[in-house]
C-alpha cells in the first residue's frame, strides 16, 4: 500500500493509517490479484492512498482468522471483553483529531462534523462495552415438579459487516461494538470509496491488544464478490448491513440458502413536517440540521418536507434565509458547513431529480444546479413540489429541500406513509393530542418530534417496511449478536 503526503503530513499520528487489509492480526500489504485502487479526496482530487484490492481468496482467509478465534473471544469473560472495548474507547477519544481528518479527506464532510462522527462512533464502543456485563438469561418455572427451565444467551458466532462511505467510523463502530460485546467475531467490508477509516479502527485494535482474528477488514472495490462470499461460506452466521434497499435485497437472497441472521439498514425517505402551531425557527432550524448534515448524505436526512398552509410561506423564507448562510467548501477549511458529494455519479443523481422536479412544476428558490468544481452542489430550495415528482419517492442524497404545500393533518400522515421504506420521520407541533396522533400514525422505525436530531447510541436505530430491520444502539442492539437457548434441566 502506498500512503502519499495528502494524507500522512496532515496527520500527528501517521501509524493510524496502516499498510493494507487486516487479516488474522497481520497486514495484508499486497493482493492475491496484484492490483490495487485509489483512494482520493473528493474536495481536491488529491490521491491519499493505494490499497491492495482484496477479494474472494482474501476474504475466505478473514472469515477463516475469524472462526478461528471466535472460540477464545467467547471464552474471555465478559469483564475482559469490556476492558478491551474500553481501551479501544480510549484510543479512539485521544485519536479524534486525527480520525476526523482521515474521515474529512477520503469522504469529504466538514472537519467539525467528521470529528462529531468520531465521537459518536466512540459512544457506540463505551455503551457496548458497558452491556457485555449485562447479557442476562432467565430462569422459568418447571412445567413439572422435576424439571428447572433457565434461558441463556450465546452470541451467534462470526458477523459478515459490510459498512457503506458515508459514515465510514460510526457505522463500522455501531456494528462493531455490540458484535464483540456479545462474544462474535467479525469480518469487515468497509466501502471502497472510504475505507481508511475502517483501518484506522483495525490500528487502535491492535494497539488496544485485541487478540488476533477478533477484528478483519477486507478491503476491494469488488463488492459483489466479498458480499457473496460472506453470504455464502457457512462459517459466518450473520450478516449486518447498511446500505441501499436494492442490495440488501440481494445479500437476503445470498443468505437464504444459509438461514443466516441478518440485520438491515436500508434506504430512507424521511419526511419532515411542519403543522401551522410550529414554532417556525425551531422547525427550520430543525430542517437545517436534518437535511444538510454531510451534505444530505445520510439515510435519516429530511428528504421530503411537508409544510402547512398557514405556515408556508414563512417557513420557506425563514429557511431560504438559513441556507444562504451555508458555507460550502472543502471540508478542511475553516468555516465550511457543506462539503462535496462523494462521486460524479452522486452529482449526476441529483442532478436528474432536480431536472425531473423542474419538468414536473417546481420553482427552483436557490441553488439548482452543480457548481462545477469537482463534485461540490451547492444547498438547493424548491417550492410546490409534488407526489409525482421522482423526489417524492427517491432518496436525494444531496442537499437538495424540496418543500411540498398540504391542508389537513390526515393529508400530511397521507403523503409521509406513501412510500416503502421506512426509517426515519420528522414532525413540528405543539397540539399535544396531535402530536400523539401523528407519533403513533406515522410507518417508521424512528420519529423526531421537535428533533431534527435523533442519532444517539442510547436508543435503538432502525426502520420498517422496505428500511430494514434490525436495531443498532441501546440495549436491545446486542440482542441481535445474540441466540436464545434454554435449556431443561431434570433432577
Amino acid at each position: 500500500m502506498t500512503l502519499t503526503s495528502a494524507l500522512t503530513d496532515r496527520l500527528k499520528e501517521p501509524r493510524l493509517i496502516a499498510a493494507g487489509g487486516f487479516i488474522n492480526g497481520k497486514w495484508n500489504t499486497v493482493s492475491s490479484r496484484g492490483k490495487v485502487f485509489r483512494v482520493a479526496n473528493p474536495a481536491t482530487g488529491e490521491v491519499l492512498a493505494q490499497i491492495p484490492d482484496l477479494s474472494t481468496h482474501a476474504t475466505r482467509e478473514a472469515i477463516d482468522a475469524a472462526h478461528a478465534a471466535q472460540p477464545g473471544w467467547v471464552a474471555k469473560s465478559a469483564k475482559e471483553r469490556a476492558d478491551l472495548l474500553k481501551s479501544l474507547h480510549r484510543l479512539m477519544v485521544e485519536n479524534a483529531d486525527d480520525l476526523a481528518t482521515i474521515l474529512t479527506l477520503e469522504m469529504g464532510k466538514p472537519w467539525k462534523e467528521a470529528r462529531g462522527e468520531i465521537l459518536y462512533g466512540a459512544s457506540f464502543i463505551e455503551w457496548f462495552a458497558e452491556e457485555a456485563r449485562r447479557v442476562y438469561g432467565d430462569t422459568i418455572p418447571g412445567h413439572t415438579a422435576n424439571t428447572r427451565i433457565s434461558v441463556i444467551k450465546q452470541p451467534v458466532g462470526v458477523v459478515g459487516v459490510i459498512t457503506p462511505w458515508n459514515f465510514p467510523n460510526a457505522m463500522l463502530a455501531r456494528k462493531l461494538a455490540p458484535a464483540l460485546a456479545a462474544g462474535c467475531t467479525v469480518v469487515s467490508k468497509p466501502a471502497s470509496e472510504t475505507p481508511l477509516s475502517a483501518l484506522a479502527i483495525a490500528r487502535l485494535m491492535e494497539w488496544a491488544g485485541f487478540p488476533a482474528g477478533v477484528l478483519n477488514i477486507v478491503p476491494g472495490t469488488d463488492s459483489a464478490a466479498i458480499g457473496q462470499e460472506l453470504c455464502a461460506n457457512p462459517k459466518v452466521a450473520k450478516i449486518s448491513f447498511t446500505g441501499s434497499t436494492n442490495v440488501g435485497k440481494i445479500l437476503m437472497r445470498q443468505c437464504a440458502d444459509g438461514i443466516k441472521r441478518m440485520s438491515m439498514e436500508l434506504g430512507g425517505n424521511a419526511p419532515f413536517i411542519v403543522f401551522d402551531d410550529a414554532d417556525v425557527d425551531a422547525a427550520v432550524a430543525g430542517a437545517i440540521a436534518s437535511k444538510f448534515r454531510n451534505a444530505g448524505q445520510t439515510c435519516v436526512c429530511a428528504n421530503r418536507v411537508y409544510v402547512q398552509a398557514g405556515i408556508h410561506d414563512a417557513f420557506v423564507a425563514r429557511l431560504k434565509d438559513k441556507m444562504a448562510e451555508l458555507k460550502l467548501g472543502n471540508g478542511m477549511d475553516e468555516g465550511v458547513e457543506l462539503g462535496p458529494l462523494i462521486t460524479d455519479k452522486a452529482v449526476g443523481k441529483v442532478e436528474e431529480l432536480v431536472g425531473d422536479a423542474r419538468e414536473k412544476g417546481a420553482d427552483v428558490v436557490m441553488g439548482g444546479a452543480a457548481t462545477g468544481e469537482r463534485t461540490f452542489y451547492p444547498p438547493t430550495l424548491l417550492v410546490g413540489a409534488t407526489r409525482e415528482m421522482r423526489l417524492a419517492r427517491e432518496e436525494i442524497f444531496g442537499p437538495v429541500a424540496p418543500v411540498f404545500k398540504f391542508e389537513t393533518v390526515d393529508e400530511a400522515i397521507e403523503l409521509a406513509n406513501a412510500t416503502e421504506f421506512g426509517l426515519a420521520a420528522y414532525f413540528y407541533g405543539k397540539d399535544i393530542s396531535q402530536v400523539t396522533r401523528v407519533a403513533e400514525a406515522l410507518e417508521y422505525g424512528i420519529v423526531g418530534i421537535n428533533t431534527g436530531m435523533i442519532s444517539t447510541e442510547v436508543a435503538p436505530f432502525g426502520g420498517v417496511k422496505q428500511s430494514g430491520f434490525g436495531r443498532e444502539g441501546s440495549k436491545y442492539g446486542i440482542e441481535d449478536y445474540l441466540n436464545i437457548k434454554y435449556l431443561c434441566l431434570a433432577v
